[in-house]
């Protein structure tokens, strides 16, 4: 009588083996069990694209509100006739050997502890951007991803996305000749950020998760519901929102795929009077041997850059090319155009990359693996943190520090008590 054979989860679940997840894949005729964290707006649309692939189900939801589990719940069974397990606290998820994978979309504050966490744990991730709330969160998210052997994919998703490709091969083909320098940018008019006063959490949320490994603080309806994103403790301001996107794909096409060597900044609040604590004009300058790469943040201005709200352009001796979100266009040196292309942003085929790689155990097939995705993130923290000091700095790969003791201050942060960074 043949043996039938033994499930990766049966495995799991009969020896507790967590640590072995690193030597096993997924089945081929398994589908990939996918935990939700942060179900609200990006992660709502994430979440479903994930469950737009066939190989794979959303089984888990974890949100600390609860309205929010309960509403999304009840989508996702509609949607696919299986209710998914509804949890609070994602510690629940990290002892259960079901969940292969985590897809992360919470606040900033949250996104390099929750990737560390689950690939201690033995869980894939795919975190969206930024990779981490700072330097050193970030540093130790890749070296957890390295020990556990786990696929972890950064939410930039153009980085799957058709035309992003066929831009950066038309460059490499020298067709532009020697690349020098690259500029990015975002225009756009934001809302002024008024923080309403503080009050006691209101029920329906787990507030002291929601903080995690964030400094105590009274808890602010504003702050909360969104205008995280432009406070210190929890955001990394727009450079890490929407720069993120667009310092990345500047400089992946233009073939810089290493830290830069000197980081420089300025700007401010100059046009808000409000309290938000990130600038709303924003200059940053990176230094790479042999290029430059700039980015321009202007957060009041409705005039576009070269009729693109957000967008880069890269410069070559012979040539010059534009990229958007979703297209790119070449020119020679004369103004005649070259060639272009465009396709759509790239968000279903970088989750189908990710599920992919989960597959497959080969973490460099990942369009935006874990190291390249800090590379971006660390150069968002590096502008920002050039802005505070005021310097000009230079930055070192291996260790990855300043020449700056005032800088070194801001690569990392202490966590609260219950949400330590972990030790890998």
């Amino acid at each position: 009588m043949n043996t039938p054979p033994v499930s990766r989860r049966h495995f799991l679940k009969t020896t507790g083996a967590l640590a072995a997840t690193s030597a096993l894949a997924v089945s081929p005729n398994e589908k990939i069990s996918v935990a939700c964290i942060g179900i609200r707006g990006r992660g709502n649309s994430v979440m479903h694209s994930f469950i737009a692939e066939p190989d794979c189900e959303v089984t888990h939801l974890c949100d600390v509100r609860q309205a929010v589990l309960e509403q999304r719940g009840a989508e996702v069974k509609a949607k696919t006739g299986k209710m998914p397990k509804l949890v609070k606290d994602y510690r629940d998820l990290l002892t259960d050997p079901s969940i292969d994978a985590f897809m992360v979309a919470t606040p900033d504050h949250w996104h390099a502890l929750l990737t560390i966490e689950g690939c201690l744990a033995g869980k894939d991730v795919y975190v969206e951007k930024p990779a981490s709330h700072n330097i050193a969160e970030g540093k130790v998210a890749v070296a957890a991803a390295r020990k556990k052997e786990r696929m972890v994919q950064m939410g930039t998703q153009i980085r799957s996305a058709k035309f992003l490709h066929e831009a950066r091969e038309f460059v490499k083909s020298g067709a532009l000749g020697k690349i020098i320098t690259g500029r990015a940018w975002e225009t756009g008019r934001s809302s002024a950020v008024k923080l309403a006063a503080d009050s006691a959490p209101p029920d329906g949320i787990d507030y002291h998760l929601w903080q995690g490994p964030s400094p105590e603080r009274a808890y602010n309806k504003t702050i909360v519901e969104g205008a995280w994103r432009w406070m210190f403790d929890y955001g990394t301001g727009d450079l890490g929102n929407d720069g993120v996107h667009r310092i990345d794909y500047c400089r992946y096409v233009m073939g810089l795929d290493g830290f830069p060597e000197a980081i420089s900044a300025s700007g401010g609040k100059f046009f808000f009077d409000d309290d938000q604590q990130w600038p709303d004009t924003q200059m940053v300058t990176y230094d790479y041997p042999g290029h430059i790469i700039q980015y321009e943040m202007r957060l009041w201005s409705q005039p576009k850059l070269f009729g693109a709200g957000e967008g880069a352009v890269i410069y070559g001796e012979n040539g010059w090319m534009q990229l958007t979100n979703t297209s790119w266009k070449a020119w020679d040196a004369d103004g005649k155009l070259m060639k272009e292309g465009s396709s759509d942003v790239g968000q279903q085929a970088h989750v189908r990359n990710f599920l992919d790689a989960v597959r497959s155990r080969k973490h460099e097939t990942l369009n935006q693996e874990i190291y390249s995705g800090h590379i971006s993130t660390v150069m968002c923290h590096a502008g920002n943190i050039a802005w505070r000091t005021g310097k000009k700095l230079r930055f070192d790969a291996k260790t990855e520090t300043f020449d700056d003791a005032a800088a070194n201050a801001l690569i990392g942060r202490e966590h609260r008590k219950g949400f330590e960074l972990p030790k890998v």
